[in-house]
């Protein structure tokens, strides 16, 4: 595996070894003792699977603690723009998002620590996204960003995104309260 540092400390852009031959391909998409090698040590306790089309927008969401989650987000089918944004109110970098583009082709991974908030949005027809998270679903910590908060202004690569109406309703940065960030 290739672990690349991003923008933003803590994030970071894993591309998993591919190994192909006539039948099809095969790849290690975790592997704890790479991981610990790295100094990431989770202990993924819920794996999720979404199915979206194309258009689709989810996010901005997090937990806040004793829930924090981080993840470990992979595109098996279709292709996805991920996003995290920093809400860890002492980072020099809160507020700012990195993105990238996963799809079944490249195979890429991106691992999103506790303290950020986490979405994508589906840029194939359709489109299928796998993730690790270290910390069981908490509907009562749950939390979210809206997804189009002009001071964070992310580019989401896509027109008319399809909202549920949660996501919708999800507050601005300057609105979240103190206790409900990082």
């Amino acid at each position: 595996m290739n672990f690349k540092e991003t923008s933003l400390e803590g994030v970071w852009l894993i591309e998993p070894r591919i190994f192909e031959d006539g039948r099809g391909h095969f790849l290690e998409a975790f592997r704890q003792e790479i991981f610990r090698q790295k100094g990431l040590e989770f202990n993924f306790v819920q794996d999720n699977i979404s199915t979206s089309v194309k258009g689709t927008l989810r996010g901005l969401h997090y937990q806040i603690p004793p829930w924090s989650q981080a993840k470990l987000v992979m595109a098996i089918e279709g292709e996805i723009l991920d996003v995290a944004v920093d809400l860890r109110k002492e980072s020099p970098t809160f507020g700012r998002y990195y993105s990238a583009t996963l799809n079944y082709k490249n195979r890429k991974m991106i691992l999103v620590p506790a303290g950020f908030a986490h979405g994508f949005s589906v840029l194939s027809e359709n489109a299928t996204v796998f993730y690790k998270c270290n910390q069981y679903y908490h509907k009562a910590s749950e939390r979210g960003l809206r997804w189009n908060d002009p001071s964070i202004d992310i580019d989401w690569q896509i027109e008319e995104p399809i909202l549920s109406e949660k996501d919708q309703s999800l507050p601005l940065l300057k609105d979240i309260q103190q206790e409900n960030l990082f």
